[in-house]
């Protein structure tokens, strides 16, 4: 069983993690989606669930492999944001749209990520978890790429989101990344792995900027989240080999610096040089 300490704790960081996430788009416009995308909730988590399956590696790996299916799902659920409005705007009032473009795309995620738990659990009796997570690695860097190197406007918002918005993404993503830890304590990790990327942070990031801001500065930024969202999926399969040798502490700390280094620094600068381009 997990620690409420490991959990109170994972969650604590998850949330500040979700209130600068808008805060930098706000301010800075919608190509930092990039870097905002830094592995970050996912730090707290992958030290929890270590935590809460007791080093055991298999049920680790198990679960930090489902991490990159989960994020593959997170850029379809973003991608879902740029397409969604445009059909259900002749359905519902401007007012009304944000509400039926967040209720459908997180349906839409919850439905995906329940069949690919079940399958990604059959598949791994006959193939290695670790390769199923570096298949969805693949894909969702094409999908982001493709949807960045198409370029579009990215503009910052004029209009401060208020103070119950900012908390409301906290206590939002800082639920999903407590659940993921204590689900992990009770042996199933496979869920508890998808948990820890439930969209948390990019559905508070849509809902309360198209909110404050209208539909530009969300839709804007879901290009340069998509594409550098990546960087969650690298540092859970970096933490596989890490966290044996180091530690939960240092191995965090060499799997965060490395899945920055290898990934979203380069990735930030072509999403810059592309936008503004």
């Amino acid at each position: 069983m997990v620690a409420i300490s490991s959990i109170i704790l994972s969650s604590l960081m998850a949330g500040i993690v979700a209130i600068l996430a808008t805060v930098f788009i706000e301010r800075s416009g919608g190509a930092i989606g990039a870097i905002i995308t830094l592995p970050t909730t996912i730090v707290p988590a992958s030290i929890g669930i270590w935590i809460g399956v007791n080093g055991e590696l298999v049920s680790f790996s198990a679960a930090m492999s489902m991490v990159p299916i989960g994020m593959l799902l997170n850029v379809l659920f973003l991608g879902s944001w740029r397409i969604l409005p445009s059909y259900l705007e002749h359905l519902f009032s401007e007012r009304n749209l944000v509400v039926a473009v967040g209720i459908s795309s997180v349906l839409f995620w919850l439905f995906s990520a329940g069949v690919s738990t079940i399958i990604v659990e059959y598949i791994s009796n006959f193939v290695g978890p670790i390769y199923v997570g570096i298949c969805a690695v693949f894909i969702a860097f094409v999908l982001g790429y493709i949807t960045v190197s198409k370029g579009g406007d990215a503009p910052p918002g004029l209009n401060r989101v208020s103070l119950l918005s900012l908390l409301s993404r906290g206590i939002a993503a800082g639920l999903a990344i407590g659940l993921s830890v204590w689900i992990a304590g009770l042996g199933l990790p496979f869920i508890s792995g998808v948990i820890s990327v439930f969209p948390a942070i990019f559905l508070t990031t849509m809902v309360s900027l198209w909110i404050a801001q209208g539909r530009s500065v969300p839709v804007g930024a879901t290009g340069p989240m998509m594409f550098g969202s990546t960087s969650v999926s690298i540092y859970a399969l970096i933490c596989i080999l890490i966290f044996p040798f180091f530690g939960i502490w240092a191995g965090s700390l060499i799997s965060w610096l490395l899945s920055v280094i290898l990934y979203s620094v380069p990735v930030g600068i072509i999403t810059w040089r592309t936008i503004d381009a």
